[in-house]
């Protein structure tokens, strides 16, 4: 990966005729009249809370490409809030900027969204496996003794979490979900959330894949529940080569591990300013995302 390449990450979007919504660790996302938005993924990268002075190439393409894939993919399992993201449909005050657009942005409809991350773990990993080791529960649900890091689950479990606009999210019960967004609308979205869950994780064990866990949005449109944001990428889900995988330990994955891991070699000690990474991590990173898309797609990113 030449320096040249690592030049041409979006960092940042500047598009001074449109209204920029909100901006994301990851996200750019700009207000097209009072019904739409239109969501950039850029290259940003964030560990530890912070994002990174280094971008990923094509990180913020590949994170796109996969939640459209998935979109369609979950169609007739419940509906999602994209309009369309094929750059020539954009409006011509959007169209202006499609060199930037292209393949890394989608036109959605803006929903009234619920104020949860509705997770979905199918193995005892991350946070999870901290709890467990405390307590033997995971969000007040009791698991069986004896489980080890990364083993598979009896079944999928649902563990909501609050949404936090910094730091990190906070794990809660089914019954404080329910008090924060409604019986009714807690019970729909945990089922859907393990109906999604488990027929994603299927089709992605059969391409390699384990998703080991993943969180969805959701938001009121005028189509009902509605799926939004991102979904199933290796930013939103922990995904695991299962030609590799092996309880008892922590995981290869496909994420932005492989950048947690040089952080903590370098000693950061997780205070700005944000440091940047090396020519070899940022490409190695680019390079995890890249197969990750390869291997749900069976197709080639156009890079």
């Amino acid at each position: 990966m030449s320096p040249e390449l690592l030049d041409s990450v979006l960092l940042r979007t500047d598009f001074p005729d449109l209204e920029l919504y909100a901006s994301g660790k990851v996200r750019d996302v700009y207000q097209l009249g009072s019904d739409r938005l239109l969501f950039v993924a850029t290259d940003r990268i964030s560990a530890f809370d912070y994002v990174l002075a280094t971008g990923i190439p094509h990180k913020g393409r590949v994170l796109t490409q996969i939640s459209l894939f998935w979109f369609e993919f979950l169609r007739s399992v419940v509906p999602n809030h994209l309009i369309t993201a094929e750059v020539e449909q954009y409006p011509a005050a959007v169209r202006q900027y499609a060199e930037q657009l292209r393949g890394r942005s989608m036109i959605v409809t803006r929903g009234d969204m619920v104020p949860i991350e509705c997770v979905v773990r199918g193995y005892l990993s991350g946070s999870a496996w901290k709890e467990y080791q405390a307590s033997s529960e995971v969000c007040g649900i009791p698991l069986p003794a004896g489980l080890k890091e990364s083993d598979r689950l009896p079944e999928p479990i649902f563990t909501p979490a609050t949404k936090a606009v910094s730091g990190h999210d906070e794990n809660i019960s089914f019954e404080q979900m329910a008090r924060i967004a409604g019986p009714e609308v807690s019970r729909r979205l945990r089922d859907l959330s393990l109906e999604i869950y488990s027929k994603a994780a299927e089709y992605a064990l059969k391409r390699g894949i384990i998703i080991a866990d993943t969180k969805f949005e959701f938001g009121h449109t005028p189509a009902g529940l509605t799926l939004a944001d991102e979904v199933l990428t290796p930013d939103s889900s922990r995904f695991w080569p299962a030609e590799k995988y092996q309880a008892g330990q922590a995981q290869e994955s496909y994420d932005k591990q492989y950048v947690r891991d040089y952080l903590e070699e370098i000693h950061w000690d997780k205070r700005p300013p944000a440091p940047s990474l090396p020519q070899q991590v940022a490409r190695h990173t680019s390079e995890k995302y890249l197969e990750a898309y390869r291997q749900l797609t069976g197709r080639e990113l156009d890079v």
